[in-house]
């Protein structure tokens, strides 16, 4: 089953389930699940796992930003809100890389690519994308090579 076809399942139990809170972060995942196939093929459009998983991540982000503005704006329970939709929105993405298995594959890239110094930072990047695969973010990606290349 697609991650696509398991959002599909969830957002049909959801509904039979009665469960408002999970049934709206579900349509709005299917949503932008959808666009993303029109943007991509027209509307026959489909997404494969690893496009999926890049938008879980961006909705998760947009939510990650949401939390920082209210909190901002003295709202905890928006903020809470929007913790408990990242909180859903997790289920759907890879159990995410733990710090000593991350070191291991930005070590494996600087070797792979031969890297010596931060200039050489995008081809170990580059070579990094396929390995991760969506299992770590950017920021925490860039950061850990940054530090491995200093």
């Amino acid at each position: 089953m697609t991650l696509s076809e398991q959002v599909d399942h969830d957002l049909k139990e959801a509904m039979k389930a009665r469960e408002a809170d999970r049934l709206s972060v579900l349509r709005m995942l299917k949503a932008a699940l959808k666009n993303a196939a029109i943007e991509k093929g027209g509307q026959s459009g489909v997404l494969d796992d690893t496009e999926a998983t890049a938008i879980i991540r961006k909705q998760v982000k947009q939510r990650q930003d949401s939390i920082a503005t209210f909190e901002q704006g003295n709202r905890p329970e928006l903020a809470a809100k929007e913790r408990s939709e990242i909180d859903l929105l997790q289920t759907y993405l890879p159990k995410a890389l733990g710090p000593e298995e991350l070191g291991r594959l930005v070590q494996e890239a600087i070797a792979e690519v031969g890297a010596t110094g931060k200039a050489q930072m995008g081809a170990v990047m580059k070579a990094l994308g396929p390995k991760v695969a969506g299992r770590a973010d950017g920021k925490t990606l860039s950061q850990e090579v940054q530090r491995r290349l200093a």
